[in-house]
């Protein structure tokens, strides 16, 4: 009881000595603020818990301390959040007694009430019209009194009843502005005229005569407009978040399509460049096979030949040796006795080629060669313009031409591929220009041809916006667009334009139009042309045919989707009726 009774005494001496050498008005602040700093924790900035100190002497609550160093577990080496110094071991946490009675204490003495720092206004805050030197935050503002209170000041306006009709908002800086600056007194009603708020004064000087409303009635108004602006664009929000979920999707699918796309292509790129090796690799060992089967018969006779030109040389040296007697009875007794020459192998038997042995596999090798590099020559730009007409169309599809000008914008120049040709048919004007024969062409066997059917495809594939006019003369023609997977052998339905799913065409002759798809015909109205046009655009799935003349007329127009690029197409219903892809450009 001693011990209590004498800190008692020690701390209300510290206060007031401190409160002595401050001055008046803050006096009992700040010597609240100083007494609770002395015990204050520097981690929390409260009075200390449970104070805890450390070997370098500051103190600290247990729970403050001990969180501070869990956090440090990771760098094994303990530091003292004020002064830094490192501990290579954790300090062990020992609660110290007499700081907690002193804090104890302290809060006996009434110092517990005076507020921490945090408490004070600072340069954000609104301060508290009613403090009076350093002064706290606001808690409220008071559309009546304009002014704005702490909690402790504010008190007032919950227990007394005269300040029961007092509406209090949050703290505002902006309090002033709700008083009339030439009357100085609070702004009421709501001007409609001329849209700003007065004071009942003002509505009684300047003001009379104009359209006025009380500002709670103006405020109810605009409330509900703000509603049905918020209703807008939490509309638009859900719009555009749908939107970015589509776009996202979008992302994911052009991802997807281009990895699948990439990896499909390096496959068969692949398989391409081993199927080359393989080639590679069957010539080499074909034309060494052949080399070492070749230079063994050379060698073969050539040993052949040379062991005849020892025996030959053996046998005249025998000859000569004998024409060199001079015994006539010598020379005639040794000369029955020589050997007859052997068989000789006739020289005609050996044909050489000057100059020509594999030279023929080089010229088979290369003419390989150039077709290959003909149709990727052929095929990239198809594969090119396949790639960069891959887009997001973020606001929609473009608008469809109106006029030919601006169909022409669009105009492709297109030939047909002899290759697709049926036989009867023949190509002129630079392969543009088809017309039906009685006699057979000289085509070559290709499997693209068209063997019944008098059709032929155009050599480029279309993708993304095109357009391209077909004159034609003679009974009838039709006019097409066709995937290339298009059957080919006999007069099937499958291999006719517009009697299957893989192709459309509209018919054309001297009094009617039909347009066909998948074997079901549709009668066409429209002016009589011998040139008509052909728009499509691949991606949003739209073919319209036109009839040209003097004006651009509409025959059919058809939205569908398209999975494949497609290919413009031509037959031809008669002997000597023709048709040509006209040259737009």
């Amino acid at each position: 009881m001693l011990f209590r009774s004498e800190v008692k005494r020690l701390i209300s001496k510290e206060v007031k000595l401190r409160q002595s050498l401050l001055p008046r008005g803050e006096m009992a602040q700040k010597g609240v603020q100083l007494d609770r700093e002395a015990f204050s924790c520097s981690i929390c900035l409260d009075l200390l818990k449970d104070p805890v100190t450390i070997h370098c002497g500051h103190s600290y609550c247990m729970n403050c301390i001990k969180s501070h160093w869990d956090t440090e577990d990771e760098k094994t080496i303990y530091s003292c959040p004020q002064c830094r110094q490192d501990f290579t071991q954790r300090p062990v946490l020992v609660k110290n007694t007499m700081l907690a009675v002193l804090v104890e204490e302290l809060k006996k003495t009434g110092l517990q009430a005076a507020p921490a720092d945090h408490c004070y206004s600072g340069s954000e805050d609104v301060p508290c019209d009613v403090c009076t030197g350093r002064k706290l935050k606001s808690c409220k503002s008071c559309l009546v009194c304009l002014i704005s209170f702490c909690e402790k000041h504010l008190q007032s306006h919950y227990d007394s009843p005269a300040y029961a009709k007092h509406k209090l908002v949050e703290p505002s800086k902006k309090l002033q502005e709700n008083v009339c600056s030439r009357h100085n007194e609070e702004m009421k009603v709501f001007c409609r005229t001329d849209q700003q708020s007065i004071c009942l004064l003002c509505l009684m000087d300047e003001h009379k005569g104009h359209d006025t409303v009380s500002a709670a009635a103006e405020r109810t108004e605009r409330q509900r407009e703000l509603g049905v602006s918020r209703q807008n664009i939490q509309q638009r929000i859900q719009d555009r978040e749908k939107d970015v979920k589509l776009l996202q999707q979008e992302v994911e699918a052009i991802n997807g399509s281009a990895d699948k796309t990439v990896g499909n292509s390096e496959k068969m790129f692949t398989e391409l460049i081993r199927l080359m090796e393989k080639r590679r690799s069957d010539v080499k060992q074909q034309v060494r096979s052949q080399q070492q089967t070749e230079v063994s018969r050379v060698r073969e006779l050539q040993e052949k030949l040379e062991q005849e030109i020892t025996e030959l040389k053996r046998k005249d040296a025998e000859l000569e040796k004998l024409s060199h007697t001079e015994d006539h009875n010598q020379f005639l007794h040794d000369y029955p006795s020589l050997s007859p020459l052997s068989e000789s192998t006739p020289s005609s038997s050996i044909k050489i080629r000057p100059l020509r042995f594999f030279e023929d596999v080089t010229a088979a090798v290369s003419e390989v060669r150039d077709k290959l590099q003909d149709v990727l020559r052929e095929k990239w730009t198809n594969i090119s313009q396949t790639v960069t007409e891959v887009d997001v169309l973020l606001s929609g599809p473009e608008p469809e031409p109106k006029t030919r000008a601006e169909f022409l914008k669009y105009s492709c120049d297109i030939t047909l591929d002899p290759n697709t040709a049926q036989t009867r048919l023949l190509l002129s004007d630079e392969n543009r220009k088809v017309t039906a024969m009685i006699e057979q062409q000289s085509y070559s066997s290709h499997p693209d041809r068209f063997t019944r059917w008098c059709q032929v495809l155009s050599k480029e594939s279309l993708m993304g916006r095109c357009y391209w006019e077909v004159k034609w003369g003679g009974k009838g023609v039709s006019v097409a667009v066709t995937y290339k997977n298009i059957s080919r052998a006999g007069r099937s339905d499958e291999c006719r334009f517009g009697r299957n799913d893989k192709s459309c065409a509209l018919d054309c002759d001297s009094n009617s139009y039909n347009f066909w798809y998948n074997n079901v015909s549709t009668p066409v109205s429209g002016p009589q042309s011998s040139r008509v046009g052909v728009y499509l655009d691949h991606r949003a799935g739209i073919l319209s045919f036109y009839s040209i003349s003097e004006t651009m007329t509409l025959l059919h127009r058809v939205q569908t989707t398209f999975t494949q690029p497609l290919y413009a197409g031509l037959r031809i219903h008669h002997f000597e009726d023709s048709a040509e892809l006209c040259k737009l450009k």
